[in-house]
């Protein structure tokens, strides 16, 4: 029986030896040992129900946050596309968006449907399933000011509703049930204005323009920032700025962002940043975390 054979039948799209690469926003990395790109959420817990519980599952949103280590990534890896990049107003302030669903996309329905306070989520490249994970945030905003609730399938195939108070939030971080796939949240916000709203996010994209490398190979914010000060101050204060591993850089613009010049393969890249981490302890003593998620395996 091949390998294919052993796993459970699909009507969505199911891919061997996916090259991830392409999916991700640094360009670099292995590939899927599967990819499963589900048509509807039925879809999603009919395969996660019927996969052996010691196979691996991850899902990946835009790969805007993430390196995906040379060697691949074993098991499976779900991706959500267009049938859940749904934004869809619920009422006055509320909104239910898929776990695919952009943070432009989010934005820019909450524009049109008279909705303000989720301008951050148009700073954010990501998707809501993303942002419900690591409670994402920006310009003093983040998920946690605006989930009324999620739902997601669980490893085992069965579908829940989370509550805020049940996902344990601290800065970019949640205790989603492991293996678990966020497929769709409700977002609430307050009435307002759709041009004050869109000046907001006009404001906000200019802001991030002026500040951030986003035409370039870049995961975003690389460390979350430590306690009382921003990470990007103490890697350029550790003499980080522009600092190399072969094709892997410390962007001069922006010092909590790598970038990849051109043919930087994963391992120089986290090579990198411990290099950077490093340098930020010896010189302020500073232990930064990686808010950057690594997965995989190395070669």
């Amino acid at each position: 029986m091949s390998a294919v054979e052993t796993l459970p039948k699909v009507r969505g799209r199911l891919t061997a030896d996916a090259p991830l690469a392409p999916l991700v926003w640094f360009k670099s990395g292995g590939r899927a040992e599967w990819l499963f790109e589900p048509k509807d959420v039925a879809d999603l817990q009919d395969f996660v129900a019927g996969l052996d519980p010691a196979v691996p599952l991850m899902a990946l949103g835009l790969g805007s946050n993430l390196i995906v280590r040379d060697g691949g990534v074993p098991g499976v890896v779900v991706r959500l596309g267009k049938p859940f990049a749904t934004v869809e107003r619920l009422d006055a302030t509320s909104l239910r968006c898929g776990g695919g669903a952009s943070g432009i996309l989010v934005s820019s329905t909450a524009r049109d449907a008279g909705i303000a306070g989720v301008e951050f989520l148009r700073s954010i490249p990501g998707t809501v399933g993303g942002f419900v994970r690591m409670n994402g945030g920006a310009y003093g905003r983040e998920v946690q000011d605006i989930l009324v609730e999620c739902e997601v399938v669980l490893r085992d195939g069965r579908l829940r509703r989370l509550a805020l108070d049940e996902l344990g939030y601290t800065y970019r971080h949640s205790e989603l049930p492991e293996g678990s796939v966020v497929v769709s949240a409700i977002f609430r916000g307050q009435p307002g204005e759709p041009a004050a709203i869109q000046a907001e996010m006009d404001r906000i994209a200019a802001a991030r323009e002026e500040s951030q490398p986003l035409r370039s190979r870049t995961g975003g914010s690389t460390f979350k920032n430590p306690p009382g000060s921003k990470a990007w101050q103490v890697i350029d204060q550790a003499g980080c700025r522009g600092l190399r591993v072969g094709e892997a850089q410390v962007s001069e613009k922006h010092c909590n962002f790598l970038l990849n010049l051109g043919s930087a393969s994963s391992a120089d890249i986290e090579a990198l940043g411990e290099e950077v981490r490093r340098r930020v302890r010896a010189d302020s003593g500073v232990e930064l975390e990686w808010e950057i998620q690594r997965i995989g395996v190395g070669v």
